[in-house]
């Protein structure tokens, strides 16, 4: 019996490593906690704060997840109330110049997208449903 071994990361195929490391930061939050550490520890309130939209309980599952795929550094202080910060492990750091050329790429083509989604939904879509109807026809 033959195995098939693969031998280098192929993020195509469902069963590959680099599909699961790739999710990590595939998210709609994963960056922006990047990016709001980039200037160094923060506390959990100061990171809900600074990402606009966000709920409680999505910013615990972002840092829950960050954390438990060495992204993020959880410090907890034995005080009362407890204080937790939150900052980028030398791994989550390798991240910030990732997710700077993204942000970058937002702003930098912010017209383009919006000129495409507008020209986009001003299109007539009626043209496409009757092709559609009468391939379905032709059936």
């Amino acid at each position: 019996m033959e195995t098939k071994q693969q031998t280098s990361p192929d993020i195509f195929q469902a069963n590959c490593l680099s599909r699961q490391v790739l999710q990590l930061i595939a998210d709609q939050w994963t960056p922006l906690v990047i990016y709001a550490l980039e200037d160094g520890t923060m506390r959990f309130s100061h990171l809900l704060k600074r990402i606009d939209g966000i709920s409680k309980k999505m910013l615990t599952q972002t840092l829950r997840a960050m954390e438990r795929n060495g992204l993020v550094q959880r410090v907890v202080y034995p005080v009362v109330p407890p204080v937790v910060e939150y900052s980028l492990t030398p791994l989550g750091q390798t991240l910030l110049e990732p997710v700077k050329v993204l942000q970058i790429w937002a702003y930098d083509h912010l017209q383009e997208v919006a000129h495409a989604q507008t020209t986009y939904d001003q299109r007539d879509q009626r043209p496409l449903q009757a092709e559609t109807a009468s391939l379905v026809q032709q059936r």
